[in-house]
């Protein structure tokens, strides 16, 4: 149609104009959209022919260059035609990013549950042409298995998105209300097919379609909810019928042909309008007709995209688009909806620059299941399944493969790899974190995951490919299984039991749990968690054992375990766990895997960045926050005021020696490590005496430290002086970073003695 005589709501154009903008867009290079695609959407384009040429010397149109835009992603490019639309045209879309934790994803390989909703596979559309070969179009499609889903899924979509809006600053239905849509939506066409067999009328004829044509808004979900909802009505009703009785009709009709539906809808719009300004008053806009209130978003601009170059990856290029509003978001999307979106991005980028293969990106971005990669093992249960993708996202979020070190930096902007930032560390961190847990029946807090060292992970983190089950059955006598669960499983696991939860930077944001004990109030770490299991290995390992079986069994609540690792009745929650594995017990050194991995009969050295696994993800770093690791920083600033006491000519870090000693003599009296020796029977047996002893070795210690410290620090100044890369070998690296963490554990120890022994204060 060319005008809109009657109101400010448009009615579709005649079929022939229909007609003629269909064929036109066809016959425009670069458009590859299906012709059902834009069929179903020209009932809702405003001025068809304004976005057309004049007829070429065969008499064929096409849409005008003004009318179209190339948009370049990292994922690829597309085209795009600008229309302008019915304020009530488009749909929601399910596979928003922002409300995509809401369903149960396709990477869960659990079990549907009961309040659970899941979405289809989202695939590119596929004809099959006249001389049988296969062509993939410009639109995707899914597989939907009712009416009822169909309609109940977008319902759900559009409830979801006004819970998940962000923080604006304005009502933005108000804001439609009373200005207008400023900003254009992107609109992208999907076909559905409906597998159940609808019922039939009396007279043999279906009562509603098996298959829709629908153009969903992948930019400006929530533009979309908001104008359907001035104009009442629903993006399921847009796409699935629409009843007659929203559009002043009687009875339960569902009227499926726009034609029809949006020409009643807007005549009775351009009605009340029409009334409205022959009694119009002095009113508020929440009390006038809701054709006043739609007349700002009568017409709107819009984005269709309606062609590709690419269009097997169509998907993956039109979600690039919008991903930029989560990464540097203008609203505060949650920061797991945000992480998906950093991780999916660098995926599309990989899958761009020809470094990952689609199938895979597909089931690491959460978009098809586990299922569908190659060599997934025949009897593997839920718990390995969902392994499997989080160690493969692991190692694409911190590749080893140089290019993909480039390209990763691309997608995130992040310094080069010498300069490196912790918060750049823990954003690639919370992106593996949030995608790891679509594979679960909830999201936890992204932040468990930020216990990697920038040493982790220059290099790459590539955890060994041994099947969970494996590293489960090994992992009490083998410290390389035993280190790869805790520093890669062992967070996420306890996170999607609610059973430790990312520091939250007081005891007033902590969570206590079912018993409602204060044992659960207890500000620690997840590094600190980490590190308490190290140290308890054979319960350690029965809570990660329990944590996979209640995996493969429904997710169900899993059970405390005995000293033995075995479980017991009672159900786990957090109070057991900081009881079991309390902040304090660094100190018990029994089963340590810090004690057994330079022993021997054990399974080989703790996993390093260097040999394809990340060292302990879980070391304390000295930092001090949060008090548990305060006295790191106590020791560090007291060597400041320590002296040098000279070059150490072994060329390993003093008072390391009788820690890395295999044999376990102790050192002589002249030997680095001698002052931290045990104490020995030297006469010493008054209490006074003893009290002195303990003081001048406490002063001993801090001299002791202050020289590793400056030597260290020389050590590292001569190698740069020397253009010498790697000083130490990697044993010797290994074992002074060993005996630290030894003498570490024993510190702490000594310091509960101390404590007890200490008059109250």
């Amino acid at each position: 149609m060319t005008g809109i005589p009657d109101g400010p709501f448009p009615i579709p154009a005649p079929p022939d104009e229909q007609r003629e903008w269909v064929d036109a867009g066809l016959n425009t290079p670069g458009v590859n959209t299906a012709r059902e695609a834009l069929e179903s959407f020209a009932p809702f384009v405003v001025d068809l022919k304004g976005m057309l040429t004049a007829p070429d010397r065969d008499g064929k149109r096409r849409f005008t260059e003004s009318a179209l835009r190339n948009v370049h992603t990292e994922a690829g490019e597309m085209l795009v035609a600008v229309v302008r639309m019915h304020g009530a045209g488009g749909s929601v879309w399910e596979y928003n990013e922002r409300i995509s934790s809401s369903w149960h994803s396709l990477a869960n390989p659990a079990a549907l549950r009961e309040e659970e909703r899941s979405l289809s596979h989202v695939r590119p559309y596929t004809r099959v042409k006249s001389d049988g070969s296969a062509e993939i179009l410009a639109a995707v499609e899914s597989v939907t298995a009712s009416r009822e889903v169909l309609v109940a899924n977008l319902e759900k979509a559009a409830k979801e998105l006004s819970q998940r809006e962000g923080s604006r600053p304005y009502d933005l239905e108000q804001d439609l209300i009373l200005n207008g849509q400023q900003e254009p939506g992107l609109y992208l066409a999907q076909h559905v097919r409906i597998e159940e067999p609808p019922l039939r009328d009396s007279e043999g004829n279906f009562r509603h379609p098996t298959e829709h044509w629908h153009w969903m808004a992948v930019r400006g979900n929530n533009r979309t909810e908001r104008r359907q909802r001035i104009y009442g009505v629903t993006s399921a009703e847009v796409l699935a019928g629409m009843p007659v009785k929203h559009i002043g009709g009687d009875g339960e009709q569902i009227i499926f042909d726009p034609n029809i539906w949006l020409t009643r809808l807007s005549e009775l719009l351009n009605a009340e309008y029409a009334m409205h300004l022959k009694t119009a008053g002095a009113k508020e806009m929440d009390e006038v007709p809701r054709a006043v209130r739609a007349s700002k978003v009568a017409v709107v601009e819009s984005h269709l995209v309606v062609g590709c170059p690419t269009p097997r990856r169509l998907y993956r290029i039109v979600q690039m688009s919008n991903r930029r509003d989560h990464v540097h978001p203008p609203l505060e999307f949650t920061p797991n909806d945000r992480g998906r979106a950093l991780g999916r991005s660098t995926l599309g980028i990989y899958v761009a620059e020809g470094a990952l293969d689609e199938e895979m990106a597909a089931v690491l971005s959460g978009s098809a299941p586990i299922s569908d990669l190659p060599g997934i093992p025949s009897d593997a249960k839920v718990s390995e399944m969902r392994d499997i993708r989080s160690m493969q996202l692991l190692r694409e979020l911190f590749p080893v493969d140089q290019r993909k070190r480039l390209l990763i930096r691309r997608a995130l902007s992040e310094s080069p790899p010498s300069q490196l930032s912790a918060p750049e560390v823990n954003r690639r961190a919370r992106a593996w974190s949030a995608l790891t847990s679509e594979s679960y029946p909830n999201p936890w807090n992204p932040r468990i995951a930020e216990v990697f060292q920038l040493a982790d992970i220059r290099d790459g983190l590539d955890p060994s490919r041994r099947r969970l089950p494996e590293l489960l059955a090994a992992a009490e006598d083998d410290d390389g299984a035993f280190e790869e669960l805790i520093a890669f499983r062992a967070a996420h696991w306890l996170a999607a039991f609610d059973i430790i939860d990312a520091d939250r930077g007081s005891l007033t944001g902590q969570k206590t749990d079912d018993e409602g004990t204060q044992a659960a109030r207890v500000r620690r770490t997840v590094k600190n968690n980490l590190m308490a299991m190290r140290n308890h290995r054979r319960k350690a390992v029965g809570v990660l054992r329990e944590l996979a079986s209640a995996m493969d069994e429904g997710d169900r609540r899993p059970r405390k375990v005995a000293e033995s690792g075995e479980p017991l009745v009672e159900p786990m929650n957090r109070a057991w766990f900081n009881r079991e594995f309390p902040k304090e017990s660094g100190a018990r050194t029994r089963g340590s895997s810090v004690a057994r991995t330079r022993g021997s009969g054990s399974g080989g050295p703790a996993p390093t960045a260097s040999t394809g696994s990340s060292p302990s993800p879980g070391t304390p770093a000295g930092t001090g926050r949060d008090g548990e690791e305060g006295h790191e920083t106590a020791v560090q600033n007291a060597s400041v005021t320590g002296q040098d006491s000279g070059p150490h000519t072994s060329g390993e870090p003093m008072g390391l020696a009788a820690a890395d000693n295999p044999s376990g003599d102790a050192p002589s009296a002249g030997s680095p490590g001698a002052h931290g020796s045990a104490p020995q029977d030297d006469g010493v047996s008054g209490l006074p005496a003893l009290a002195e002893e303990l003081e001048r070795k406490v002063r001993l210690l801090v001299e002791e430290v202050s020289a590793l410290r400056t030597v260290t620090v020389r050590l590292a100044d001569r190698a740069r002086e020397e253009s010498v890369a790697h000083p130490l070998s990697r044993q010797k690296a290994d074992g002074a970073g060993l005996a630290m963490m030894t003498a570490e554990v024993e510190l702490r120890r000594l310091r509960s003695v101390l404590d007890g022994m200490a008059e109250p204060l």
